[in-house]
């Protein structure tokens, strides 16, 4: 490795309007699995940090929720979080979708990022939905409302120009040494990565709209010789979200630990037995008692 006068390492935060690919974004860049993605918004909830490490340097990416307005103290305990990581690092992503309608979702964002002095990286995500000579609008109506640093048009769903923003982050980054180890991918714990993708096997197998009151708790997780043993309960607000979850016959929840389980395997690299319970808390998400329980400490924002 090279010396800290040509090697740069530093911490970048990734933000958006809830929905825009930010967890996809992340996983193309580190190239495993880490953030949990689906078609419903709000589906990150904690600061996810992944690491990216090649020969030039090493990125620290915070993957916050998205910014929005909050409707509970689960809520509160997202925006907060996203907020907080602004003001904590050297470089910020701001990921948007390709069109020339700015709502009022990006204003709130847009009127955060005024705030700030760091350099600000816009990344138009999802032009592989777009015509290549419409992008060149998109970046027109956003370069009146901020002074970028750089923007960069990429498709994280098929890997298209993110080696171009590796670059233009490593730009602004300062020159260090690396913070971890170069085979390090996040500092997740595996109980809450194990958490997190049964969490987004319940959010793409279920239309109705529950996504928001489902929260997974890891009871335990015990190896005994090869294999890991899993116990975990997903939680629900309602009765009739409980029935919908392990469906007819059950058949919806052995679908939802089917696909979680081979996922596990492939993050634990070992042979997985997992058992999902179902379980009702009404009103889990304002408290705080259990948001603690499920992993967002309402104490981390004060």
């Amino acid at each position: 490795m090279e010396t800290n006068t040509q090697y740069k390492s530093g911490f970048v935060s990734l933000i958006g309007r809830p929905n825009v690919g930010k967890s996809t974004l992340m996983n193309s860049l580190i190239g495993q699995k880490i953030a949990i993605t689906s078609n419903k918004p709000q589906t990150t909830r904690n600061r996810i940090q992944t690491v990216y490490t090649d020969d030039r340097g090493q990125i620290v990416f915070l993957d916050t929720p998205g910014i929005h307005k909050a409707k509970n103290k689960l809520g509160n305990y997202m925006v907060n979080a996203a907020q907080r990581t602004i003001s904590e690092v050297d470089v910020i992503l701001w990921l948007v979708e390709p069109t020339t309608y700015i709502g009022a979702g990006e204003r709130h964002i847009i009127e955060q990022l005024k705030k700030t002095k760091t350099p600000i990286i816009l990344v138009i995500n999802k032009i592989d939905t777009v015509k290549k000579d419409e992008i060149l609008a998109f970046i027109e109506a956003y370069r009146h409302e901020l002074d970028f640093a750089e923007v960069v048009p990429v498709s994280a769903l098929k890997k298209k120009n993110t080696e171009v923003l590796i670059e233009c982050i490593l730009k602004y980054l300062p020159y260090g040494m690396p913070f971890y180890d170069e085979d390090t991918v996040t500092d997740q714990p595996q109980r809450q990565i194990a958490a997190e993708l049964i969490r987004e096997k319940v959010l793409r197998s279920i239309d109705e709209e529950i996504p928001h009151g489902v929260a997974v708790a890891i009871d335990s997780m015990k190896w005994n010789r090869d294999v890991c043993h899993i116990d975990a309960t997903i939680v629900c607000e309602r009765d009739s979200h409980k029935g919908i979850i392990i469906g007819k016959q059950g058949a919806m929840l052995k679908k939802i630990g089917t696909q979680a389980r081979r996922e596990i395997e492939d993050m634990l690299e070992c042979q997985v037995n997992l058992q999902l319970w179902v379980k009702v808390k009404k009103d889990w998400r304002d408290s705080d008692f259990l948001l603690k329980n499920f992993g967002y400490n309402p104490k981390d924002n004060e």
